[in-house]
């Protein structure tokens, strides 16, 4: 997979990573932004943005130049790892224990670092182990030996005040104190092993201890009450360990820090060190982002470079603090395309209460490809299967470009299927996700449908973080249900009828938090409001059963529901001006047409306004699998029983519906029908027949530039990446 698409100015000499860094990619200095506050950058974007592929493409670029690391917050192996003794490890114990043993190993300039604050803390936390004995706690410090020692390099001396002995006095102490009969975790190991390291240390080391471990909470100054406290908090769990964790993070910044400080620091490191924090929307993720966030807005202030990915648009619920986004200053944001980053400074709080923690964040926004990247990736993986031809390859690229929206990771996996695929003019962009696409496994190649590639990797393995359990099986089954809904009424009915055997149940409100808080953008006008995951889901719902008896049964549900609320007068709401309108929406989709080619001529008479309005809210649909008609029936090649005003309208709901699904190429022979159909209808004996002159100028020139007639958040999407 390409690492670096879409992230080209991203990484450049000059991008914004080498300018956060104080280092390009090929070694040289640059000005670093911000400083001495830095914020923490969040890189928002759903499922398939390349969060995750840029953090890592950061890394293998820049790390061979200053200390960078990836970390991923959504892997197990930190809870793991923790589970054999909780009392005294956790997965935010391990993350950072993992951190620093990568560090402790860094080779470029300036050498290896040392984490002595940080190991000061864990060697504490140690006497929480289940058995308590020195015995135990001498071999749960034994796991964190190599953070407080400096791997000398030949000729270069250590040269830090603490003299090395911390590891040392604890491996005496706790060897004296073994040959003692104690109980369980006893007060005499806690204590003893606090005054061990406090002892332990050179004059300065004895003051950088008290200045860090002095001021956690209710220490008053004093180094050994503050980690004794943190080793309570630790074991309390809850909020405590919290506390605890939070700190243990601070003082591996600390560490860093002090790594840089001083003649020494400044003479031997450049650039700044960065954590890269993947899936950091995960409770640990968050946890770690809330350390530092809360730690800077104290004014804590370190070089470390923080990087974390998010999913929402707002950077995450919990940077606000329970206060609605909307009544809080939005955070600094960056798009690569403005060019520079912007300026950014805390803001300064006026009156009561303190700024949230979105006040030190910059929103930098994933970007979407550009036409020319997303070409030229469709370019390079047809001319590696041998397949260039000029007519097959614009049309990939056309439905390419309108699946996926330009959304860096459906592009690359849309493009690579349909490298041999042959693709007539007049498909329907979504059968290119039967295309097969070869996978890796287990040392030999399998064939899969990207559709089912998609789905997996954008919905399934990017289960929204606070989806309950009991949903987990069921949430791609209800996803693909709502590919058909409007509104919150609409996908409230579906998932009554798909959910009514179950216990738990999911509302449109919760579907509808949960696809926020997963990154997948809303449209005013259909309930799953990414256009290309709702084209994967739709042909998905398709072949959930032979011949598409879901897709027809889901819609049949929806037009027996609004048949029954236009009988009981209903007031309109939701996405439609009517409840007919709506019932009618549905009933074209399920084999209707006729109906609603009945209902439409019926009803044109008197009102062409509003009538227009309600034909682009009712064609504004998918259409079924099977063979399509439209194009022919619109030219009038279909024979159409009724008289001229049945026939006309016929043909023009066609035309329209084809230009309203958006996954077909319109174009001139379109537009030229949609202008003759409705200059027809204009000399028609009918009231306001005349009013509709204007609106056959109007579609046909949006028509012949492949516009959408009506405008809706998922258009406007589409529009952009033209």
């Amino acid at each position: 997979m390409c690492d670096d698409l879409g992230f080209e100015r991203l990484l450049s000499e000059d991008g914004f990573f080498a300018r956060m860094l104080g280092r390009s990619p090929s070694g040289a200095t640059r000005e670093p932004l911000y400083g001495p506050d830095l914020p923490v950058v969040l890189l928002t974007g759903g499922p398939g943005m390349g969060k995750g592929r840029l953090l890592r493409a950061a890394r293998d670029r820049f790390a061979t130049k200053v200390p960078v690391i990836y970390l991923d917050c959504g892997s197990p192996v930190h809870a793991e790892r923790a589970e054999p003794e909780p009392g005294a490890r956790s997965a935010a114990t391990e993350v950072l224990v993992e951190a620093a043993r990568r560090l402790c190993t860094w080779q470029g300039t300036g050498g290896s670092f040392t984490f002595p604050r940080l190991f000061a803390g864990l060697a504490v936390i140690a006497t929480g182990v289940a058995e308590g004995t020195p015995d135990a706690v001498a071999a749960e410090v034994e796991r964190y030996a190599e953070l407080p020692q400096r791997q000398r390099f030949r000729g270069v001396a250590a040269g830090d005040f603490w003299r090395g002995a911390l590891l040392g006095a604890i491996r005496n102490l706790l060897n004296t104190l073994s040959a003692q009969a104690l109980g369980p975790y006893s007060a005499a190991v806690s204590g003893a092993l606090v005054d061990a390291l406090i002892s332990s240390l050179a004059p300065r080391g004895r003051t950088e201890m008290a200045r860090l471990y002095g001021a956690y909470p209710g220490a008053a100054g004093q180094p050994e009450h503050g980690l004794r406290d943190l080793a309570a908090d630790f074991r309390a769990g809850g909020e405590g360990r919290e506390v605890a964790e939070r700190f243990l993070f601070r003082a591996l910044r600390e560490d860093l820090e002090a790594a840089y400080g001083g003649a020494v620091g400044w003479l031997r490191r450049v650039g700044r060190p960065a954590m890269l924090l993947d899936h950091a929307e995960t409770p640990l993720g968050e946890q770690l982002l809330r350390a530092v966030l809360t730690d800077r807005r104290g004014g804590q202030r370190d070089r470390v470079v923080i990087v974390g990915t998010a999913r929402r648009a707002d950077g995450g619920a919990f940077l606000y603090e329970g206060l609605p986004a909307r009544e809080v200053p939005s955070p600094a944001e960056f798009r690569p395309a403005d060019g520079a980053p912007p300026a950014w400074t805390r803001r300064t709080v006026s009156g009561e209460g303190r700024a949230p923690l979105a006040d030190g964040v910059l929103l930098l926004r994933m970007p979407l490809l550009t036409g020319d990247q997303l070409r030229e990736e469709t370019v390079r993986r047809q001319r590696r299967a041998g397949e260039l031809g000029g007519t097959n390859r614009r049309r990939i690229d056309a439905a390419v470009a309108r699946l996926s929206g330009g959304r860096p990771h459906t592009v690359i996996r849309l493009a690579a299927a349909a490298a041999t695929y042959h693709m007539p003019e007049d498909a329907n962009d979504r059968d290119i996700l039967a295309a097969t696409l070869p996978l890796p496994a287990d040392g030999t190649t399998t064939e899969r449908p990207v559709a089912d590639v998609l789905l997996e990797e954008l919905v399934l393995a990017q289960l929204p973080v606070r989806l309950p359990a009991e949903h987990h099986d069921q949430w791609l089954d209800l996803l693909t249900h709502l590919s058909v809904a409007h509104d919150t009424e609409c996908a409230d009915v579906l998932l009554r009828h798909h959910q009514r055997r179950r216990v738990h149940r999911l509302t449109a409100h919760h579907v509808a938090q949960f696809l926020a808080d997963t990154g997948w953008p809303g449209c005013e006008r259909h309930f799953i409001g990414d256009f290309g995951l709702r084209q994967l889901l739709v042909h998905r719902l398709y072949g959930l059963e032979p011949d598409g008896a879901a897709w027809y049964a889901d819609h049949h549900l929806l037009r027996d529901h609004y048949t029954g609320r236009v009988a009981e007068d209903a007031a309109p709401g939701g996405a439609f001006r009517s409840v007919m309108t709506h019932r009618m929406n549905h009933h074209l989709v399920s084999g209707g047409v006729d109906d609603v080619v009945r209902h439409l001529a019926a009803t044109l008479p008197g009102r062409p306004g509003e009538w227009c309005a309600e034909l682009l809210e009712i064609a504004q649909a998918p259409y079924p699998g099977g063979a399509d008609t439209r194009r022919r029936r619109a030219q009038g090649l279909v024979a159409v029983d009724g008289p001229a005003l049945r026939r006309t309208v016929d043909q023009l709901l066609h035309a329209v519906w084809l230009c309203e699904e958006r996954t077909r190429p319109t174009g001139p022979e379109t537009a030229r029908t949609l202008a003759k159909l409705l200059d027809l209808l204009s000399i028609m004996e009918f009231e306001g027949a005349g009013q509709l002159g204007r609106t056959a100028t109007e579609w046909s020139g949006l028509a012949e530039n492949d516009q959408p007639l009506l405008r809706c958040a998922c258009t406007d999407q589409l529009g952009r990446r033209r």
